[in-house]
Formats: C-alpha cells, sequence, structure tokens
C-alpha cells in the first residue's frame, strides 16, 4: 500500500483555500497568522492528537517553474498543505483528529473550499479523504513502533548514555550497584509526552546526579 510503511501511515493533503476578494485579511494569511501562533511543544495540537509521529501544515501559494524542459504551470488557488505521519488507519486517525482538536481544525481548514466542519465527524472525515493525495514513495524511520513505544526508546536510549557518560572512572562494583538502581528509577519513570524537549532524567544513584 503506497500510503503505508510498516505500521506507519503517511498522509498527504491538499485542501484549496478560499479566494474572497472581501476577506480583509486574505483567507490564506488568516490561516498562516493562525499557524504562527501555535506552539510546538508538547501542547500543539498534534503532539494532543494521538498517534502523531510528525506533522507539518504549510500554504502553498503557486508551483514554482524551474525552466525548461519543464511546462511552466499555476495553481488555480491556494492551497493549505497538511504532511502526517501517524499510527493505524487513516479513518481512525481523522476521526480522533475531530474529536481531539476540533477547534483547531475549524480554526485552520474554515478557510478552505467546501470544509464541512469537524462536528459532523462522517462529512470530516470525507471532507479529508477528499481532498488526499497518494503518497507514493513513505519511508518511515520506525515503521513498526508506535509513537508511545518510540519516545519510551528514546528516553532510555538518552539515559543510559547519560549514565554511561557519568560512570567513566567509576569503578566496577560502584558502577553495577548504581546500574542496578538506575533501572528501577527507569522503569519507574514515566515516558515523555510527545514533542517534550525530552532532557536527560534526573536519576541519583550512588551519590551523583545523573
Amino acid at each position: 500500500m503506497a500510503n503505508q510503511n510498516g505500521s506507519i501511515y503517511g498522509l498527504t493533503l491538499l485542501c484549496p483555500i478560499l479566494n474572497d476578494e472581501s476577506a480583509s485579511p486574505s483567507h490564506d494569511l488568516q490561516i498562516r497568522e493562525y499557524l504562527s501562533n501555535l506552539t510546538a511543544d508538547s501542547e500543539s495540537p498534534f503532539a494532543v492528537a494521538p498517534g502523531t509521529h510528525l506533522a507539518r501544515l504549510v500554504v502553498m501559494d503557486d508551483v514554482i517553474y524551474v525552466g525548461m524542459p519543464a511546462c511552466e504551470e499555476h495553481l488555480k488557488s491556494k492551497y493549505l498543505v497538511l504532511e502526517s505521519n501517524f499510527d493505524g488507519d487513516l479513518d481512525n486517525y481523522i476521526m480522533g483528529l475531530a474529536t481531539t482538536i476540533p477547534e483547531h481544525l475549524d480554526a485552520i481548514w474554515s478557510h478552505c473550499n467546501g470544509y464541512p466542519g469537524s462536528a459532523d465527524k462522517a462529512k470530516f472525515v470525507q471532507y479529508m479523504k477528499n481532498c488526499q493525495l497518494e503518497t507514493t514513495f513513505l519511508f518511515a524511520a520506525v515503521n513498526d513502533k508506535t509513537v508511545t513505544q518510540t519516545l519510551a526508546a528514546l528516553q532510555t536510549q538518552r539515559a543510559v548514555a547519560h549514565f554511561v557518560a557519568e560512570h567513566q572512572g567509576v569503578g566496577p562494583a560502584q558502577t553495577q550497584r548504581d546500574f542496578v538502581e538506575f533501572l528501577k528509577i527507569l522503569d519507574a519513570t514515566p515516558t515523555s509526552k510527545p514533542a517534550m524537549n525530552a532532557q536527560p532524567r534526573n536519576i541519583k544513584t550512588g551519590g551523583r546526579n545523573e
């Protein structure tokens, strides 16, 4: 399936933006302003939405003419472009967006042609699927692990690397005792939320702040 790599789905949407000369500012500028005010941390909409590995929203004004032998072409309207990689199937993911971040969806997509709103879930899902382009070459860096599993692995990797760096020159007996304690605390530490600015865990063993 072209849109899928392992358990990861690659979604590409091109949604035509309203061209209303009476709108001030224009609809594309209103989208840009709203997007510019969104955070990119754990409180960002697509970090809150379940199963999102990565997501990017951009406004595309036109296509660029790269010169011969290409033909010069132009878009009939400006487009809102969404690129997202996520766990699971398309319908469940889109439904999850409508359930968890409806206010953001409506604030952004209300500037697009034909947008039905997120309240009517069936119409919303169909609208998004109507705007979908087939992903012809999807590469997922981790194609068989969920967001939670990937975050846990990365968190463990950072913590272990920090432990190793802090125990350079420490005797083997002390290192072994500290590592046993380290593992207990590591297992009890919650997994970071998506898009958190992760730092090495503050795991204290053997009198050292790790």
